[in-house]
């Protein structure tokens, strides 16, 4: 396989960020070179939202993403750095980013250079659910959710729940997630909040509610047949404990810890209300 090189401080990982990685692995495996805080704050002359330490476990939990690396005290845009650690074949840049001056760095170093323009990123490509036997050994593990302004913390819920078993996440249709949380909800189309959420590597598949209330995910259960339902402590209602009680699923609620070293995140901080 070939190894592509893609660079950038990906501060505040959005769908746009996880297309163009999803785009650039159907060329090879993807070799991040993340820009350290040091380096953010020397190209960009501000300071990234999210630390460097963050930034790297979201990009590590990228389904598309082969491996991260730190680039330190990086003083020019147009270069690639560290090439000789992994000798990429590739370096892919999005299309606001591409200069000439990254032509000639990539021609003078023997790497093909490819560029992603926005009409190569549109859309929110999830393959379709086929419901299978379960081969796999493990349980069928669920849980349910808005998952508006992604954050590290759900990427940490994840990690922890697939743990479990095969993890199915069932993501909140935008008509049941204002009805439960109110007008100006969700900030993301159910589309796209369904593709960033099964872009991570714990997740088994991500499917869109078609239920209403807190139980909106019942339909998607009928057809997942889970042995267990997880939630995180916000997510505990007692409607979700007799409905599991009532099936014979197994109903497990985990505290909200943030990965060793990240922040407490909250959907509701992030997005401002």
């Amino acid at each position: 396989m070939k190894k592509v090189a893609v660079t950038g401080s990906f501060d505040d990982l959005r769908s746009k960020h996880v297309r163009f990685l999803e785009e650039a692995s159907k060329w090879g495996g993807v070799h991040i070179f993340l820009w350290s805080d040091e380096t953010v704050r020397a190209l960009e002359g501000k300071t990234a939202k999210f630390p460097e330490q963050e930034r790297c476990y979201l990009c590590q939990a990228v389904r598309y993403v082969s491996e991260v690396r730190l680039v330190k005290a990086q003083v020019e845009r147009d270069v690639l750095l560290e090439v000789e650690a992994i000798r990429p074949d590739i370096w892919v840049v999005d299309g606001a980013d591409d200069t000439p001056q990254k032509r000639a760095h990539a021609q003078s170093r023997g790497v093909e250079y490819r560029v992603l323009k926005d009409e190569d990123l549109k859309g929110f490509p999830v393959p379709p659910f086929r419901p299978t036997a379960n081969h796999s050994g493990r349980k069928r593990v669920i849980v349910t959710g808005c998952y508006d302004w992604f954050h590290s913390g759900h990427v940490r819920f994840f990690e922890e729940v697939s743990g479990l078993g095969d993890l199915y996440v069932v993501v909140g249709h935008d008509a049941n997630v204002r009805l439960l949380k109110g007008e100006g909800h969700p900030v993301f189309s159910q589309d796209e909040r369904r593709y960033l959420v099964h872009s991570v590597r714990y997740v088994k598949h991500a499917l869109i509610s078609s239920g209403h209330g807190w139980l909106d995910s019942e339909p998607e259960i009928s057809i997942i047949k889970p042995e267990i339902y997880a939630v995180n402590e916000d997510g505990d209602k007692p409607e979700k404990r007799a409905f599991c009680a009532a099936r014979g699923i197994q109903y497990v609620v985990l505290k909200r810890v943030p990965k060793q070293g990240l922040p407490r995140r909250q959907s509701t901080d992030l997005r401002g209300s």
